[in-house]
């Protein structure tokens, strides 16, 4: 049964009479724009972080291939240094959306390759979101990945920078809630994460939408923005 309840809409009429990128860089860039809310307003101005999107993910194991005694599911953790905040984070595996072309589906699979080491045969899409509309175009989506297993040594990819530092933590799904719930978690991509692996659990992952498509929602890929052009790389 389809939930019954309020959605978002796209919105086209909202009429944008000046666009200055004001600057850019290779990983978001700046815009200044002047729009007309509703005919016969004034104009106001909206400055807009425009971002690479992103995809992350939940790497989930239970039954036989968890490490705990009755089975219960667990949840891949990555512990990252994150130097806008200062802080080392718990998170879920993530990554840019920064290969011009690339589907998200393969970025998703490719970031759990080359930040865990692992690869999946079941993937789902969990949830799809924009990390903080009021101010930035970046949009993304959870998946959720299962049935897992080891890349082989010689696939595995070599870790810099923030990454070679990552430690990682199978988590019970229960403690991970527990931890945001506790104020433990502070990405809000992890508690989102999080949060919707625990109630999808609830009814035993049945009902999830497929992996591929669905990305009408995109500022990109619904055909809303322009990419700019410092982000397509090849």
């Amino acid at each position: 049964m389809s939930p019954v309840g309020p959605a978002d809409a796209r919105e086209t009429g909202r009429a944008v009479r000046a666009h200055e990128r004001v600057w850019s860089g290779p990983i978001c860039a700046v815009d200044d724009e002047e729009l007309v809310l509703a005919e016969g307003q004034e104009p106001v101005r909206r400055q807009t972080v425009v971002h690479h999107d992103a995809v992350s993910i939940v790497a989930l194991r239970e039954g036989p291939d968890s490490s705990r005694a009755d089975g219960a599911a667990e949840i891949l953790m990555v512990r990252q240094y994150r130097h806008p905040v200062r802080m080392n984070l718990w998170e879920v595996p993530a990554g840019l959306l920064d290969i011009d072309g690339e589907d998200p589906l393969v970025a998703a699979q490719r970031e759990l390759a080359e930040e865990a080491d692992l690869q999946a045969e079941t993937w789902n899409a969990l949830t799809d979101y924009f990390s903080s509309p009021g101010a930035t175009s970046e949009a993304g989506r959870v998946y959720l990945a299962r049935n897992l297993s080891e890349l082989p040594a010689e696939e595995r990819s070599e870790r810099t920078d923030e990454e070679a530092e990552m430690t990682y933590r199978w988590v019970p799904l229960a403690d991970a809630v527990q931890l945001v719930l506790g104020g433990k978690v502070h990405n809000a991509l992890a508690i989102q994460a999080v949060l919707a692996t625990y109630a999808a659990a609830q009814n035993n992952f049945e009902g999830l939408r497929p992996a591929e498509g669905g990305w009408e929602f995109h500022p990109y890929m619904g055909q809303r923005r322009e990419k700019p052009e410092n982000f397509r790389n090849p």
